[in-house]
């Protein structure tokens, strides 16, 4: 079993022991979140949604991100992630969600936000965490540290912990 599969193995432990669901908004990642969760056998008892909003018009579209966000601050920020995680938990109705958005590569890439720029947001009822890292290798590596992260992320909140790491 490799790593995102034992992660997304491990959250769903902790969320069956809290009869608990989680959904997924992502960007950058394309629905990786969602496909490792749903490796896991029995996932539908804990896995309620995923939204894979690509274009900042299905942020805004399936997830009520205020679109003018967009042009104020971009969307690999800490607001778009925040409105993605909320949006997500609204949308599904899930207790815990989490919501990427970030530059995976090669191009894309700016000065103040270069390849390996992601914005994390992770939230549990009223409860919202948000954490930029970057991440270095090519745009697959980039894409597999986002994953790993959001599902130690979301480990960490549904074992009372917060998710942001230091």
């Amino acid at each position: 079993m490799d790593q995102l599969t034992q992660l997304a193995a491990r959250l769903g432990g902790l969320l069956q022991a809290l009869k608990a669901q989680v959904s997924t908004a992502e960007s950058c990642t394309g629905g990786g979140i969602a496909e490792a969760i749903t490796r896991v056998a029995g996932s539908s008892a804990w896995f309620e949604a995923g939204f894979v909003t690509y274009s900042n018009q299905q942020k805004t579209r399936q997830l009520a991100v205020p679109f003018e966000l967009f042009s104020q601050v971009g969307a690999v920020s800490r607001e778009v992630v925040s409105a993605m995680v909320q949006g997500a938990q609204a949308a599904s109705g899930a207790r815990f969600a989490v919501a990427v958005s970030g530059v995976a590569g090669p191009d894309g890439g700016t000065p103040d936000k270069p390849v390996g720029t992601v914005w994390l947001a992770w939230a549990d009822g009223e409860q919202l965490y948000a954490q930029c890292r970057h991440f270095a290798g090519d745009r697959q590596a980039v894409r597999e540290q986002t994953v790993a992260a959001a599902l130690l992320g979301l480990i960490r909140l549904a074992a009372g912990e917060k998710p942001e790491e230091g």
